[in-house]
């Protein structure tokens, strides 16, 4: 595809160097033809841009990167090593991601496939993926083709049923306009047509979808045995997944230095009590991102003994601390200001956070005239139907 002879060393002189002001240097680099050039730029913006997103690949000399838009939408190695975790005890023969793009998921995940198989109908994608798997995934067989026609026209070893097989995609959630699409049905391809034919091929079936998915209508339109992993990396949802299972529910946020998990089934929420505080105790918590998408708001509640504020109120209360609990924590400092103006510190910074209180944490901070920052935290909130504001000391 490329031959720049000379591209790691141009790239460690340029790597930190702003990529609109290089590209504006044309004249500096007379040996290199403009398609070369364009690649060069490329390389040092994607290097920049997925350093942190994918610091495994920036270890590797001569890797090669995608154009902005595939670096933006591929998986982050946090997310693609999980879904490797899951793949692992499977042992699968054979891994065929259907819809691979720069192959993020493919390559963490064919470390625990004998052979493994990357489908993509972009060919540039693929000329990239055919160059980065040479270097240090050798096994990975590169197929220029879309989901449907590798299915159709495959060798017959990759398509007949084995129960050995895993086939992963991840569709795509743009509309041909370019807008963001959220329900199955609207994705490319659509796996609800293509499921007959995934199911006929593997036993195994890995889906990514948007963490906007709407998870029930999804499971209903796909029908049951479906796992669903709802995976978050610092308390942000990063993508949900549907994995053929036995109908449960993995809450995960993936962390630095560790990973909270919150698993359970859905009769477990169902028939969770609830109990309502009658009134605030000295700690708050809020459950973690991935855990608010399950919607365990019973069971977690539950589990951890803790009382919650209101019935939409998705914050709850105790009188002693819980280490472990998998989310965000404080201290209160005044369970119910009556007077904010007056009890809060003017020259404080306070982080808002409103949780079905009818004002939204900029109109608060306009009503009170308080300054953003994080020395405290301000929890707008409703307790047992009435409006309050606590505030708080975050703990973790």
């Amino acid at each position: 595809m490329f031959n720049i002879p000379d591209l790691s060393t141009l790239l460690s002189q340029h790597l930190h160097d702003d990529v609109q002001q290089l590209a504006l240097q044309r004249n500096r680099f007379p040996h290199l033809s403009d398609a070369d050039f364009r690649f060069f730029l490329q390389q040092v913006e994607g290097r920049q841009r997925t350093r942190d997103k994918l610091p495994f690949f920036a270890q590797i000399e001569d890797w090669w990167y995608p154009v902005r838009l595939s670096c933006e939408q591929c998986s982050s190695e946090a997310t693609a090593r999980y879904k490797a975790a899951l793949v692992a005890p499977l042992h699968p023969k054979i891994l065929i991601d259907l819809t691979a793009g720069y192959g993020v998921d493919t390559f963490f995940m064919s470390e625990h496939a004998q052979e493994a198989h990357y489908v993509e109908r972009n060919a540039e994608l693929c000329s990239i993926a055919q160059h980065n798997f040479s270097l240090a995934r050798p096994h990975i067989h590169v197929h220029n083709t879309t989901a449907e026609d590798f299915l159709a026209s495959s060798p017959h070893h990759l398509i007949t049923s084995s129960p050995h097989r895993l086939i992963y995609l991840d569709p795509a959630r743009r509309s041909q306009s370019g807008g963001k699409v959220f329900r199955i049905e609207d994705c490319e391809p659509n796996v609800i047509d293509l499921l007959p034919a995934l199911r006929k091929h593997a036993s195994h079936i890995m889906i990514k979808f948007s963490p906007m998915l709407d998870i029930t209508a999804a499971l209903r339109a796909l029908g049951k045995d479906w796992d669903t992993h709802i995976v978050a990396v610092h308390n942000e949802v990063k993508e949900v997944l549907l994995t053929t299972g036995t109908n449960t529910i993995h809450a995960v946020n993936i962390c630095a230095t560790h990973t909270d998990r919150f698993v359970f089934i859905h009769e477990d929420e169902k028939n969770a009590p609830m109990q309502i505080a009658s009134h605030i105790e000295q700690y708050i918590y809020e459950p973690n991102a991935a855990i608010i998408k399950a919607g365990a708001f019973r069971l977690v509640g539950e589990r951890y003994g803790l009382q919650k504020l209101d019935t939409n109120t998705h914050l709850y209360t105790s009188s002693t601390l819980l280490p472990d609990f998998p989310g965000r924590v404080w201290e209160v400092i005044d369970a119910e200001l009556k007077d904010p103006k007056k009890q809060l510190d003017a020259q404080a910074k306070y982080s808002i956070i409103s949780r079905n209180h009818p004002l939204m944490p900029e109109q608060i901070r306009k009503k009170y005239k308080l300054h953003d920052g994080d020395d405290y935290y301000l929890l707008a909130a409703r307790h047992q139907g009435k409006p309050i504001l606590i505030s708080a000391k975050r703990l973790r």
